[in-house]
């Protein structure tokens, strides 16, 4: 398994002195593929929004697309998830197209509540319910995907671990990926937060691997609303050489579900 260093954007704390405002916070998971353990609160949905540019991958040569997932926890164990691709815009071969890309469910589940340095535990499935026809990233599109996750904290670091099992699928063939990342972000002052991440995929219908390095800054506006920009530069042959990403995470001041 590869070691691998991940820090996640807007996920660093930032204290409600600072913030001056009271009320639920957001757990932001974007813009990179790893997801906390740690849950949404409960009864409230997040929003998480971003528009991505990639540029050289096996599958194209250039990419803008949007993004968006939405997070809903039903108890303090239980959190529901849906992640689509709504538009990409991709050019392969001198030739353009607009195309959907994939709409996927999920279910996140903590085994264990941990505070601190001691992790939480969680584990969660996905399953893709619409294939789209725009070109996927050189990590794919799984049909089916369970995710070991941890989280923890310590001296003013946060901690996230993924380790992922993908079924991918190229016409008749299924075989199995895997994914894992480590990461780790850091607040810096006056609300802003520096992250920094490199992620490694199997590719089994390449016999290759890809990793790449992700580098972004987050701005927390305020507990329910957290800015996030940056950029990952591909790290082998396989993988997609640069992508650049702007996006927000916003969590519904209002709750939903009342308990």
């Amino acid at each position: 398994m590869l070691a691998i260093l991940w820090i996640v954007p807007g996920s660093a704390p930032v204290s409600a002195q600072e913030l001056n405002t009271e009320g639920p916070e957001a757990n932001p998971g974007r813009p990179t593929v790893s997801t906390p353990a740690t849950i949404t609160p409960v009864g409230y949905l997040q929003f998480e929004t971003g528009t991505i540019g990639a540029w050289h991958s096996p599958e194209f040569s250039s990419q803008q697309s949007v993004n968006e997932v939405l997070k809903f926890s039903v108890s303090t164990r239980f959190e529901v998830l849906a992640a689509i691709e709504p538009f990409a815009h991709s050019r392969s071969q001198g030739q353009s197209t607009n195309a959907a890309g994939d709409l996927s469910l999920g279910l996140q589940g903590i085994v264990y509540h941990g505070e601190g340095a001691s992790p939480t535990i969680a584990l969660s499935y996905f399953r893709r319910v619409y294939g789209g026809s725009a070109p996927d990233l050189d990590f794919g599109s799984p049909r089916n995907s369970v995710v070991v996750l941890g989280s923890a904290d310590g001296r003013n670091f946060h901690f996230d671990v993924n380790a992922m099992l993908n079924e991918v699928v190229e016409g008749p063939v299924h075989r199995l990926q895997l994914g894992q990342t480590l990461s780790i972000s850091h607040p810096l002052r006056k609300r802003f937060g520096l992250s920094g991440e490199i992620w490694h995929f199997t590719q089994p219908f390449l016999n290759s691997n890809a990793v790449g390095n992700l580098w972004a800054l987050s701005y927390t506006a305020n507990r329910n609303l957290v800015f996030d920009g940056g950029f990952n530069r591909g790290l082998t042959s396989t993988s997609t050489r640069w992508e650049v990403f702007v996006g927000f995470t916003y969590l519904l001041p209002h709750k939903l579900l009342k308990r």
